[in-house]
C-alpha cells in the first residue's frame, strides 16, 4: 500500500499543480472574455482580436457592425471582439 501511494503520489501532485496553475486561470480567462462579449453594446470603443479600433453601431445575437474612423461599418462576429477600451456613457 505504502508503495502505491508512493508511486501515485508525485502523479497526483503534479496534476493539482497543473490545476491550479494552468487549466483554473485559463478557465477565469475565458469567463471572463465571454462576459465582456455578452455586456457589450451600442456605443463601446473596441479592439478587435485584429486589431481594429471602432465603435459599435449595432448589435445581433452573434454578429456586431463596427463604425471605424473613416465612417465605414464592418460586421464581425461577436467572438472578434478582445477588448472594451471604453464603455458608452448611455445611449
Amino acid at each position: 500500500m505504502a508503495d502505491m501511494l508512493g508511486t501515485i503520489g508525485p502523479l497526483l501532485l503534479m496534476f493539482v499543480l497543473f490545476y491550479f496553475l494552468l487549466i483554473r486561470p485559463q478557465q477565469k480567462r475565458q469567463k471572463a472574455i465571454q462576459t465582456m462579449q455578452n455586456e457589450l453594446k451600442k456605443g463601446d470603443k473596441i479592439i478587435t482580436i485584429g486589431g481594429l479600433h471602432g465603435i459599435v453601431d449595432s448589435l445581433d445575437e452573434n454578429k456586431i457592425v463596427i463604425k471605424c474612423g473613416d465612417g465605414s461599418r464592418l460586421t464581425y462576429d461577436r467572438a472578434a471582439v478582445r477588448e472594451v477600451v471604453e464603455k458608452s456613457t448611455g445611449v
